[in-house]
């Protein structure tokens, strides 16, 4: 019996998924649980995997396409050119929505958008009201961000549902005239122009909000790893045999734990008028992938140990560059490290990751000529640069969180192994 192929709900709060590729292309032979397609969503990308052995019979959603969680978007039948049709049925005798999404539905307007005072009395849903709760999570979260009045917007989706293209459209359409008026890109003949990624695409959204919402300060700090740097070479086999691999990021995270207990407000965001002190110490890692960036993040960090945080940075790196986080695992940051530095570069002047107030970045840790009780010794050195949201933290501020991550590095305790 044909097997219809629906689009996964990666999470409570995702309404809608972007197929970004196709591993299989119709006629072929699937297994069950095979990479079957790949998508996006606005917290992760992932690889799907086949609910069913059989041939890929239908692609009913092409590469690009973003469409509603719970949607048919292929059908896998049992044999090699079968009809597809027999499975279009199923999908709607369906009676009562699944219960998947059922929790969709509920995730979705369970969140009230903000409502216009004077609407707010209205007792039945007018269409403009209708239209604002049939908007995902995703684009109510756009609207707050920006200002958009969602009743404004006609959506394209299913019975008039606004999407995350449509709030983004009317966006771009309402920017100010300067910014409309821009000179597009010189082409010249021969040149190739290529549609930004999904993934993308998501990342010039969040960073030009972030630069739009946060007042940026960045603060230098030159480190000394002397210490760490042997440390790390007398536990490295050991960690090896253990499991993991000793970077220099296990100690930094150390580290940056104990500036954010000692300066609580660099763990915090800002709600409205309000700061929120976060009481969890969730560290994201900035992941650089062949296609982007994604940022894993390491839940409760200030309770593993050295080892532990090696394990759970490594296991977090390796499954985002396979595309096998789940959406909670890049959800709940209180503070972001990047790390710039592998790659040679000396400083790294990191845009805020929202809602949080502060990110780390880590330069290249190279060997220096510096002085040291007035003579001149070589040591292993590296520029950190503190990101930070000058509405909240000032310069002082900033600077004492920094002397405690710098201190805690050029002294780091052996008993912390």
């Amino acid at each position: 019996m044909p097997t219809n192929v629906v689009m996964p709900q990666m999470g409570e709060s995702i309404a809608e998924g972007t197929v970004v590729r196709w591993v299989k292309k119709v006629g072929d032979h699937v297994d069950r649980d095979e990479p079957l397609f790949e998508i996006s969503t606005d917290k992760v990308d992932a690889e799907i995997p086949s609910p069913a052995a059989g041939f890929l019979a239908e692609i009913r959603a092409k590469e690009g396409e973003t469409v509603a969680v719970n949607e048919v978007v292929a059908i896998i039948a049992d044999a090699p050119g079968a009809s597809p049709a027999a499975a279009a049925p199923a999908a709607s005798a369906a009676s009562p929505a699944p219960p998947a999404a059922q929790k969709a539905a509920a995730a979705a307007s369970a969140v009230p958008p903000p409502v216009p005072p004077a609407a707010a009395a209205a007792a039945p849903l007018s269409g403009d009201e209708w239209r604002r709760q049939k908007s995902s999570p995703v684009v109510r979260r756009i609207a707050a961000e920006h200002g958009v009045d969602i009743t404004r917007i006609e959506g394209s989706g299913a019975g008039g549902r606004v999407t995350k293209q449509d709030i983004l459209g009317f966006m771009e359409e309402k920017a100010p005239a300067a910014a409309a008026g821009a000179a597009p890109a010189a082409r010249a003949a021969g040149d190739e122009v290529v549609p930004m990624t999904v993934m993308r695409r998501r990342i010039a959204e969040h960073m030009i909000a972030s630069r739009r919402t946060s007042a940026h300060v960045h603060s230098v700090f030159e480190v000394d790893f002397s210490r760490v740097s042997k440390l790390r070479d007398a536990k490295k086999a050991d960690y090896e045999r253990a499991g993991a691999k000793l970077t220099y990021l296990p100690f930094i995270v150390k580290a940056v734990v104990a500036g954010l207990r000692a300066v609580p407000v660099a763990n915090t965001s800002i709600d409205g008028d309000n700061v929120v002190y976060h009481k969890d110490i969730n560290i994201g890692i900035a992941v650089a992938l062949d296609w982007g960036l994604i940022v894993p993040v390491v839940k409760q960090a200030d309770e593993k140990s050295l080892l532990g945080l090696a394990r759970a940075m490594q296991d977090l790196a390796d499954r985002a560059r396979n595309k096998q986080l789940k959406p909670d695992e890049v959800q709940g940051g209180t503070f972001t490290i990047t790390n710039p530095g592998v790659y040679g570069a000396l400083l790294g002047m990191a845009i805020i990751n929202q809602p949080q107030v502060a990110i780390l970045g880590i330069g290249a840790i190279e060997k220096r000529a510096v002085v040291v009780d007035d003579a001149i010794a070589i040591r292993p050195m590296a520029y950190l640069t503190l990101g930070y949201d000058h509405r909240l933290i000032d310069g002082a501020v900033a600077d004492q969180f920094m002397s405690v991550v710098k201190k805690q590095i050029e002294t780091f305790d052996p008993a912390g192994l």
